[in-house]
């Protein structure tokens, strides 16, 4: 149940190029509108240090870290984000609007990349002392239609995992959806194939009957 004193913890999952940055935009615009306190912020990223390893993470070559050095570098944009940003804006009363977050680990260096499911458990845990998002939205898509999605937008540098093999994306997408299932009670999986407003409706409506207590 959601602590009456903290704001709601809302993260966006999915693979590359499936318009959870842009339905994060939205949200955010939306709950702005309706005069809610929140923040708008992003994995890797959200503080300038995070926002500093965001650029190693996400430029250059597909093997320019192994798995675990991968792992380590998301983790500590992670800490940082999270003590400097996310955990005060919650404890503040504010909402947080977050575009990815610790599912992203489990999905693309645990699960796919084969690091150690128990060593990004225990490392989180010590981070955030367990705290998991309220609501996650899974927009779901084919890898091969997010990846060209990804790859065609002209402002879009940060395409290093759109370079790995169109396999391993798989492995992505059906990594989410077990995850989703797993966590059935705080995710909700939406068709990413949907236009972006019948997405964001969705969405509104997910939240206002799931938290009415807020948004009444």
């Amino acid at each position: 149940m959601q602590d009456r004193h903290h704001g709601l913890f809302i993260t966006f999952e999915g693979g590359e190029g499936c318009g959870k940055s842009l339905q994060s935009r939205m949200l955010f615009d939306w709950l702005v509108s309706s005069n809610k306190d929140v923040i708008l912020t992003r994995e890797p990223g959200g503080t300038d240090l995070s926002e500093n390893i965001r650029r190693l993470l996400l430029v250059g070559n597909i093997n320019s870290w192994d798995p675990t050095t991968e792992s380590l570098l998301f983790l500590a944009a992670r800490s940082d984000h999270w003590f400097k940003k996310i955990f005060p804006a919650l404890t503040a009363g504010s909402s947080v609007v977050c575009d990815r977050f610790q599912d992203s680990s489990i999905v693309y260096q645990g699960i796919c990349k084969g690091v150690s499911l128990d060593m990004l458990d225990k490392i989180y845990l010590e981070i955030t002392g367990g705290k998991h998002p309220d609501r996650t939205y899974l927009l779901d898509i084919p890898p091969e239609v997010g990846i060209r999605r990804s790859i065609s937008r002209s402002d879009n540098n940060e395409t290093r995992f759109e370079k790995m093999d169109i396999g391993f994306h798989e492995k992505v997408r059906n990594a989410f959806l077990e995850l989703a299932d797993r966590y059935a009670e705080r995710y909700l999986i939406l068709d990413g194939n949907l236009s972006t407003d019948e997405i964001h409706d969705q969405i509104k409506e997910d939240l206002t009957q799931r938290f009415h207590n807020i948004f009444s």
